[in-house]
């Protein structure tokens, strides 16, 4: 989806670029365990009575799923549960 214009994107890149390394790493921190912890409340929010360990495999495929193979994925979340 693109609804910025481009004049914004380019104000947002300069903004972003007038910071320095460490405060843009600690942004993309930041925007992790944000979206890490929606995800998170989404499954539980779905699945109110999900195990630890469930929470974990569900966790796995929803933010790192398309990076992996459904045979990989299989693998991975098997070790998961071995895991418990």
């Amino acid at each position: 989806m693109h609804d910025t214009s481009p004049e914004i994107i380019n104000k947002m890149s300069e903004m972003i670029q007038k910071k320095t390394s460490l405060e843009r790493l600690l942004m993309g921190c930041s925007m992790y365990e944000t979206s890490k912890e929606l995800v998170i409340r989404s499954i539980i929010e779905n699945n109110p009575k999900i195990s630890p360990i469930e929470l974990k495999q569900e966790f796995f495929i929803r933010f790192y799923g398309s990076d992996f193979t459904p045979a990989e994925q299989e693998k991975i979340t098997q070790h998961i549960r071995h895991l418990a």
